[in-house]
C-alpha cells in the first residue's frame, strides 16, 4: 500500500492502516473513486480476544456521510492471541477525489466475555494527482 501509516492502540489492540487508490477501478471523468485500504490488526495485550463485529464511518470531502456496520471483516470473525496479528485488504468508493474513514472493531476479551471497542485510526485517501 502507498500511504503513510496511521496507527492507534485501544487497551493493547494495535490498529494499523494504509491506503492505495486503485486507477484501474475508478473513473474520475463520473466522479467515482476506488480506494483499497490494509489493516493489521496486533493483540499487544496479554490476552486473547476475538474480533466479532465493525463499524466504519465513511466521510467524502463534501461532507456526505455513510456508515457501514456488520459481523467480523472480509467474512471472518479472527481470535488473536496474545503477541498474534490479523491482516486483511478490503477497500470503498467515493463519488469526490479525496475521503475519511475511521470507526471501531468490537473485540471480545476471551477470558471474561468483556467487549472492547477498539479504535480504528483515522485515515484520508486522496488521489494521487490533487498533490501534484
Amino acid at each position: 500500500m502507498a500511504s503513510e501509516l496511521s496507527s492507534t492502540v485501544t487497551e493493547g489492540i494495535r490498529v494499523n492502516v494504509r491506503t492505495a487508490y486503485v486507477k484501474d477501478e475508478s473513473s474520475p471523468k463520473h466522479n467515482y473513486f476506488v480506494f483499497a485500504y490494509q489493516v493489521e490488526i496486533i493483540n499487544e495485550s496479554a490476552y486473547h480476544v476475538q474480533l466479532v463485529s465493525r463499524e466504519w464511518h465513511i466521510t467524502d470531502s463534501t461532507g456526505n456521510r455513510r456508515m457501514v456496520q456488520g459481523d467480523g471483516v472480509v467474512g471472518k470473525q479472527p481470535n488473536l492471541a496474545p503477541g498474534q496479528k490479523y491482516q486483511y485488504v478490503s477497500g470503498s468508493h467515493f463519488l469526490t477525489p479525496i475521503g475519511k474513514m475511521e470507526g471501531h472493531y468490537t473485540m471480545l476479551r476471551k477470558i471474561d466475555g468483556v467487549s472492547i471497542e477498539v479504535q480504528i485510526p483515522p485515515f484520508v485517501m486522496v488521489v494521487p494527482y490533487l498533490y501534484n
